[in-house]
């Protein structure tokens, strides 16, 4: 068996050669050709791969691996292909539910009588321990 010329990495146009179910195969030299997995076709689902790629048609693809014991070479046109996505998860914005009406502004409207109770108690209290004296 004769090594390929090709590695792994390697941007080719090559034609398609032929077409099955579960994937297409593309010649890339004289001597070698590829098969381009039917997952590897398309971001997403793929459906009819006919509809994808003709006979004849001159279709860009990247080696993504060759098989050493037989020499067969994996393509792909997906990886060549930016898949449109953020780079960072999307954070969903919480709704805010609404808040009982309590807080600090409870507090500055009872301050006032709470102080004056403090105040009332305290008087209270010295009166009677000077009664006790």
């Amino acid at each position: 068996m004769q090594a390929t010329s090709f590695k792994i990495g390697d941007i080719i146009e090559g034609e398609v050669t032929g077409i099955q179910n579960y994937g297409v195969f593309v010649k890339l030299s004289e001597e070698e050709q590829g098969l381009v997995h039917i997952s590897e076709c398309k971001h997403g689902f793929m459906g009819d791969i006919n509809e994808f790629v003709k006979i004849g048609q001159k279709v860009k693809v990247i080696i993504i691996d060759i098989d050493e014991f037989n020499q067969k070479i994996s393509l792909s046109m997906r990886a060549l292909h930016k898949l449109n996505i953020s780079p960072f998860p999307v954070r969903r914005k919480r709704k805010r539910r609404p808040l009982p009406n309590i807080g600090f502004k409870t507090l500055a409207d009872k301050m006032p009588q709470w102080i004056e109770e403090a105040v009332d108690s305290i008087d209270h209290d010295e009166f009677k321990t000077k009664i006790k004296v």
